[in-house]
Parts: C-alpha cells; structure tokens; sequence
C-alpha cells in the first residue's frame, strides 16, 4: 500500500498545491504523526500524473520561475474516498529504540537509568507543550464536515498519548529512586 498517495491526494482533495508547498505540510501539522521528505514526494506525484488521479498546470511566478500546481482528479476523488472508508487493521506496534533499552535497563546502573528516564521525560513534556499550543488555535470543537475537524482529532490522540507517556516515565522514574 502506497500510503503517501493517500496523503498527497488528501492534501490535494483540500486545495491545489505545488510539489513544495505539499513538502511543507508534511513539515506542519501531518509530520505529527506522518513523514514525508521531498525525495519521497516527486516520484509519488509523477505516479499519481502517470495514474491519472492527480493532473498539473504550470503557473509562472516572476518573469522565469514556472511552478506546477498539482489538483486531484475526479478519478483520484474517488480513489481517495475509497481508501477512506477502507477499515484498517491494527498495525504492529511501532519500533522504540528507547523502550528497548529500557526493557534491558536492568543492565545500568541506578544513576544512568535515571539519567535517560529524565532525559526522555524532558523531551516528552517539550512535545506536549508544542501540541497544547497547536490546539490552542481551537476554542470548540471544529464542525464535523471542516477540514480542522481530522487535525483536532488527531492532535487530541496526541496530546493523549505524549500524557500517558509522561505519566507512565514518571512512574518508572519513581520506582528506580524507591
């Protein structure tokens, strides 16, 4: 499954993009919790063009600079929709390297187990901050039908997540100082 031609046709069902501009959503909010670089994005568009899903018009900004402006089909809207409504199973979990150590971590000292509990805390109290102040942008809850609606859904699951996982190395870090 080529999931960034779902996500490019996504950001391309919201409004026409240059190859840049999609690159710099992938650098807002989406990169919360998906990655894309520009390395990855042009080989993506060139199969969408060669699919059919998406088409482009070249726009000239200044007197030389020729941009093109990517916009989905009608066939890419219905390609996008499908995998919409396709229900997902539950991926694995994902790789951590820090859990990782830290199902090994019998093998540091009390000291350096700490040392990394509080760093990996501190990193995690940053992220939250950072997701509490994106969803500051939101007094209420967007409409259902509005395109915010899926981002304060999503930051919402974040911001739950990054809370767990500050409890859970608070937790941790309480029973390495007992």
């Amino acid at each position: 499954m080529r999931t960034l031609k779902y996500a490019i046709l996504g950001l391309l069902n919201k409004e026409p993009m240059t190859g840049y501009d999609i690159g710099k959503e992938f650098g807002k909010d989406l990169g919360e919790f998906w990655n894309a670089k520009h390395s990855q994005i042009y080989p993506e568009l060139k199969k969408l063009l060669d699919e059919g899903l998406i088409v482009f018009e070249i726009q000239i900004s200044g007197e030389i600079l020729e941009k093109k402006l990517y916009s989905i089909t009608e066939h890419g809207k219905k390609a996008f929709l499908q995998w919409l409504k396709k229900e997902e199973p539950l991926e694995p979990t994902p790789k951590d390297v820090f859990r990782l150590r830290m199902y090994f971590s019998n093998n540091l000292d009390i000291a350096t187990r700490i040392h990394l509990l509080e760093h990996q805390l501190h990193q995690h109290q940053e992220r939250l901050k950072h997701l509490s102040r994106n969803k500051e942008r939101y007094d209420s809850i967007p409409p259902l039908d509005s395109d915010n609606f899926g981002d304060y859904l999503v930051l919402d699951g974040a911001i739950l997540r990054e809370t767990v996982t500050i409890e859970w190395l608070e937790n941790f870090i309480a029973h390495c100082k007992q």
